[in-house]
């Protein structure tokens, strides 16, 4: 048990702090328990000395922005929740500088009123800009990476406070170095943005047919925004109290890299399976990206499984989201999140891993 004197420090390091309170209300899926203490911190420099004063007494800290890609268990965390709150933002003409705490879709929504481009595509991701360079976040066809310019980290090894580049980050699909780590936290994220108010090139085939342009080419930012929104909403992906097809996590499992030999063994049985088919598949590092949605759906968890009734489903728009109907809890949702990696694998020999950050419970 740690001393609750800590309180007291907190309230005095600029903190505002809450005790014993539901921590389902911070998270897009709306579960998990109680926590102990929740320290609000509105700055920069209050997120620095809260944290380094939590790490030097040796506190269990759990840090927490937007909560989108996040599963906390059941029996809540006994420990310090820091609320990451701090929500500055800058916009010059070709970067934006943004706090860990601030909305994503905010900035990404800046950025584009401002008539410059580059972030239209990551439109409508929710949770937290401190995220985006921890998950390498992305969508129709661009990472965060390939925009990220330097991101401000706190050492928590040492308490000291420095700016790296993305180089430093180890930036993959869907991850880096700073995932599943406690070893840093990221106070601010830096990004270009192109000053002719241009988007990213349209790389992805579905978006590219949603705007009725070729695929490579560039379009106004607010357009394609517009665009990668209204395919988000179909399929749930836009946050929305009033629907529960948007209470998840977002994707809950990575689209599998298989390598080469791999991969002969599982085209082998999805055609056992499915007959002679079509395989959505993309070059990644080392292998070949496979569709986890595809294979998840071809393993018969069709989206709305496992019906009506149930308090954890897949989502009605797309079978790769999990999804709280109202009354799930942390326990509900894994055991959904279970029997579909189990007979994913059992069905095709993929073993598909999941994107958010459990904590207090395990896959």
């Amino acid at each position: 048990m740690w001393d609750l004197s800590i309180v007291g420090q907190l309230v005095d390091s600029g903190a505002f702090v809450s005790e014993n309170l539901e921590l389902s209300g911070l998270t897009t899926l709306r579960v998990g328990g109680r926590a102990r203490v929740v320290a609000e911190c509105a700055t920069t420099e209050i997120l620095v000395d809260v944290v380094r004063l939590l790490d030097s007494s040796n506190i269990p800290t759990l840090i927490l922005a937007g909560g989108s890609n996040l599963v906390i268990g059941d029996d809540g965390f006994d420990g310090v929740v820091v609320r990451v709150s701090n929500t500055a933002v800058r916009i010059d003409e070709d970067a934006v500088r943004a706090d860990a705490g601030v909305e994503w879709d905010r900035v990404v929504a800046q950025v584009v009123d401002a008539e410059l481009g580059g972030l239209e595509c990551l439109s409508g991701i929710p949770g937290s800009t401190g995220a985006t360079p921890v998950q390498n976040v992305g969508a129709y066809g661009v990472e965060v990476g390939s925009m990220l310019r330097r991101v401000h980290l706190l050492d928590r090894t040492t308490g000291e406070t420095r700016w790296v580049e993305p180089e430093a980050l180890g930036l993959g699909y869907r991850t880096s170095i700073l995932k599943h780590s406690d070893a840093a936290l990221v106070l601010e994220v830096e990004l270009a943005v192109h000053p002719d108010g241009l988007s990213e090139p349209l790389r992805y085939r579905e978006l590219a047919a949603a705007l009725d342009a070729p695929e490579g080419c560039r379009l106004p930012s607010a357009q394609v925004r517009d665009a990668v929104l209204d395919l988000r909403r179909g399929k749930g992906m836009v946050l929305d109290p009033a629907d529960h097809d948007t209470w998840s996590a977002g994707s809950f499992f990575t689209n599998p890299v298989v390598t080469d030999a791999e991969l002969t063994r599982v085209l082998g049985a999805i055609e056992a399976r499915l007959g002679d088919v079509a395989v959505p598949q993309y070059p990644a590092d080392g292998g070949t990206k496979l569709s986890a949605g595809w294979l998840i759906e071809r393993a018969g968890f069709t989206k709305g499984y496992p019906g009506e009734g149930a308090v954890a489903r897949l989502s009605t728009k797309h079978a790769l989201a999990l999804t709280n109907r109202g009354t799930a809890t942390s326990a509900d949702l894994l055991a959904l999140a279970r029997d579909v990696r189990k007979g994913v694998l059992a069905a095709f020999g993929v073993r598909l891993d999941p994107e958010p950050v459990t904590v207090g419970c395990d896959l």
